[in-house]
Parts: C-alpha cells; structure tokens; sequence
C-alpha cells in the first residue's frame, strides 16, 4: 500500500506541476506577422546581385551592375556610390579596418573602399573568373571571392591587398559564412547540392559534405550559437545542416528560385528570399525543428536580401520586368530583362 501511495502522490504531484507548467509553455507571445512596410522607388539602370547592411553606419550597400548605391536605411534616398565595379555581385564589409570590398565579376577584380567616405582605395585583379559571393573573415584579416567561372575561391589580404591563397573547390561555389572561429562554408552549386568547408587558418579545404535533397543551393545563412547552417536550393526546400559534423539535420518547405537566406539571431527567425515573389519566414522552434511561420507576398524577381539584426528587418530589391525571351541553347532558362527606371526596394517588418 506505502508503494501505490507514493505511486498516487506522485501521480498527483505530477498533474499538479503539469498545470502549472503548461502556461509557462505558451507565455512567450507568438512573433509578430510581417508586411511590406515600404516601397522605396530608387530607380536608375542596370541589374543587381546581392545587398549587404552596415549595422554601424544604417546604409545598405547594393550591387548595381557597374556601380554599388549606398541607401540611407532609415530614409531610402541613395547617399552615395562607388563606382567602375564591372559586374559587381557581392560586398563585403570590414568594419574593424573601416574598409569595404565589392566582387567585380566581369572585371575579374575586388574594388576596396573606405567605409567612411566611400571612396576607392584600390582596385585589384585576382587570378580568377568571375567572382561571385564575397566575405570577409575578421579572424584572418582575409577577403575571401567565390569565383563561379573559374569554380575556385581566391584569398585576399585585406591590408596590404596581397592574394595569398587560390582553393580549389569541386564545383560554382556560391554563398558563403563564417564560423567567427576559424571555419568558412560554401554552398556548391551542383546536383546534388554540396557544401565545402574552409579552414581559414591554413586557407585549405578541410571537409566536403553533401547537401541531401538540395540541388544546386544558393543563399546560406547560419546559426553560430547553435551550429546550424541554412542552405536554399532548388526544389522549394532549405536544408539544415550541423556546422559542426556536417549532419543533414532538417528540410525546410520554402518558395521557388530563391537566392538568399538570413537569420535573425534575436528573434529565432529564418529567412528564405524567393523568385516566386515571395518571403518565407521560418521559426527555429529548436535546434532540429523548424516551423514556416508565413509565406509573406512580396514582389517578383524579390530574390536577395539582407537584415537589420537589430530592428528585425528585411531589405528586398527588384524592379518590373519585360517580356520572357524564348529559351535558347545557350540559355535555357532565361531571364526578363529589368525595365530601367523601375529599381525598387521593399522593406519588410513586423506591423
């Protein structure tokens, strides 16, 4: 009888504490919906790439075909510009030597500039074709270009504007993000999708994973507190991955032809930037699930971004868009070309 007792007081005690701790589970309030708060009408000719925000300065710094527009984040207006950037995909920002780097694909070069005046420092050729994504590795004092062409990645000393290293990697290697300890990841754009894993102290390849169910990822996004790695690929899928074994952890419905994907460190939330016209959120319930909170509408051809991590939101370009030219050998899936004049960025946040 002493046994079942105990048995029916811990029962009890049990039921008890189940109703105590049910409201604690639900007392955090759901995140906020999100909208398009803004449309900024910027305008102006030429296509664009990716977009990257300066937390210290409040500018956004976007690739404009020959030319990077620096945009005020609190009031759209373009404050400044860094020009002869043939080609310019990605930039990169080193705040600790208050310098900026862009990828000039058609150049085959890196344009460095003064993060305060805006002005070029020097323009430098690299041993590659077509650099692509670009990053810069504070750890290392590096810049580090993925050239899509040459399917390498160069190193470049980011004070004296030496190339010290050229890596070889299997396939287009596309975005990239660092560990902050030592590790760089690269999405490689094959089928099926693959990430190559640079150890930035000795500039070699120390890992090459596969992305399982991911074809030719793109954007990539990471989570250093809890070692997870966001890649969009093809396919309308995000696949996690553990940054530190390399493990296929999740997949993650998203929209089509994306290009870009973000973590927002303070809120929990990822971010998927899709061709479909559309913004996928995505809430990091914990470190192996994930839950599509909101398929936001945003604008067609919408398919890169960059966050605030401090406000929370999310920058979108694009613009209108003529007719679809006929698919050719040369390009089977080909683009509409941007009706000049009609460059636009969205502003998405919590209403």
């Amino acid at each position: 009888m002493r046994f079942s007792a105990d048995l029916t007081l811990c029962a009890a005690i049990a039921a008890c504490m189940s109703v105590f701790a049910a409201p604690l589970v639900n007392a955090a309030p759901p995140p906020p919906k999100l909208a398009v708060l803004q449309t900024w009408k910027l305008g102006g000719e030429g296509g664009w790439d990716y977009l990257t925000f300066d937390a210290k300065t409040k500018r956004l710094f976007v690739s404009r075909g020959t030319r990077v527009d620096v945009i005020s984040a609190d009031t759209g207006t373009v404050v400044g510009s860094i020009p002869d950037t043939q080609g310019v995909h990605g930039i990169a920002l080193a705040n600790d030597l208050r310098r900026g780097f862009t990828s000039n694909g058609r150049g085959n070069s890196i344009t460095a500039f003064d993060l305060d005046s805006l002005q070029v420092i020097q323009q430098v050729e690299v041993p590659a074709r077509n650099p692509d994504a670009i990053l810069y590795d504070r750890m290392g004092q590096h810049v580090f270009t993925f050239n899509g062409a040459s399917k390498d990645v160069t190193v470049l000393d980011a004070t004296t504007f030496g190339i010290a290293a050229r890596i070889s990697v299997p396939d287009k290697p596309e975005f990239a993000v660092d560990d902050g300890g030592g590790q760089i990841f690269v999405n490689i754009e094959s089928a099926p999708g693959q990430m190559v894993v640079i150890d930035s102290k000795t500039l070699t390849v120390k890992a090459t994973w596969p992305l399982p169910g991911c074809d030719s990822p793109s954007g990539l996004a990471i989570d250093r507190d809890h070692h997870r790695l966001f890649s969009v690929c093809d396919g309308k899928v995000m696949a996690v991955t553990d940054s530190q074994s390399g493990k296929h952890i999740a997949s993650v419905p998203i929209g089509e032809y994306p290009d870009a994907a973000a973590y927002d460190r303070r809120r929990g939330l990822v971010y998927s930037s899709n061709g479909d016209g559309t913004l996928t959120v995505i809430h990091e319930d914990s470190n192996d699930h994930y839950t599509v909170l909101q398929t936001l509408a945003t604008k067609r051809g919408a398919r890169t971004m960059t966050l605030d991590p401090d406000s929370g939101k999310v920058y979108l370009v694009t613009s209108d868009f003529g007719p679809l030219p006929p698919p050719t050998d040369a390009q089977p899936r080909p683009r509409p070309t941007p009706i000049p004049g009609t460059f636009v960025m969205l502003v998405v946040g919590a209403h």
